[in-house]
């Protein structure tokens, strides 16, 4: 289950200034709200019930109801010991982050794109070759790199008013050689997406859209295994978007 800050952060698109003042009295005042009716609640913040309630959805519950139920169960687990970073508990968090939205947003630029480019560095580099193929099956072609000065080189190339796409792959959001993409991918006015850990890192404030999984940076005897299976979790349901958009 997401916790309300994070709900928060996955949602954060869809939110105006009026849900940033409502977002910020309940974080200050948890345990009154899950007290409060909808309409006390509305008086307190000198709005109206509905506009509560779009909030709520837009954050992803039913309703105030779900909203404050989920808040009740956040203050009596807060306390609660949780395996994190375990198999199940990277996945089902995963899971909970996958945006319909945002597949479909990024489906969208990825079928209007001219050319779409992948880049990874390390570890996150084969997913990257995983997306040309589940892309090829439905007809559509796409490039992946590996290396810095290629994909340099090809931006470079690329013309400011061209429909072209750069997805990046970085779990920390703070890899050097994909921050040195973006900024010149920026300055050609490529549209960008990104797929990181959830997390607030450069990568994800630079990108126009932002996709995200679960998986926290870990290491063992030095090793860094950071479990990836959270990262073919979003990109298979992108890829699973996008099959059933083409047909």
């Amino acid at each position: 289950m997401l916790h309300f800050e994070e709900r928060i952060q996955k949602f954060e698109y869809k939110l105006n200034d009026t849900d940033d003042q409502i977002i910020e009295f309940i974080m200050n005042n948890k345990e009154e709200v899950v007290g409060y009716s909808i309409q006390y609640l509305a008086a307190q913040l000198f709005t109206v019930p509905n506009t509560i309630t779009r909030l709520t959805k837009k954050l992803g519950f039913d309703g105030f109801s779900q909203m404050k139920n989920s808040l009740k169960e956040e203050i009596i687990k807060q306390d609660v010991f949780t395996e994190e970073d375990s198999l199940s508990f990277n996945i089902h968090k995963t899971i909970g982050l996958i945006d319909q939205n945002k597949l479909a947003l990024t489906t969208k630029l990825i079928q209007e794109a001219r050319r779409v480019l992948f880049f990874g560095v390390g570890d996150t580099a084969p997913f990257c070759e995983m997306m040309i193929k589940n892309l090829k099956v439905v007809g559509k072609q796409a490039e992946y790199y590996f290396h810095r000065h290629d994909i340099l080189y090809e931006l470079s190339r690329l013309e400011s008013k061209e429909n072209n796409l750069l997805f990046l792959i970085s779990l920390s959001g703070e890899t050097a050689q994909v921050l040195d993409v973006v900024e010149l991918a920026k300055q050609k006015g490529i549209k960008i997406i990104s797929l990181t850990h959830f997390s607030k890192n450069s990568l994800q404030q630079i990108a126009d859209v932002n996709l995200y999984c679960y998986s926290p940076n870990k290491k063992f005897n030095e090793y860094n295994i950071t479990d990836k299976t959270p990262l073919l979790l979003v990109l298979r349901a992108l890829s699973e978007f996008y099959w059933k958009a083409s047909n």
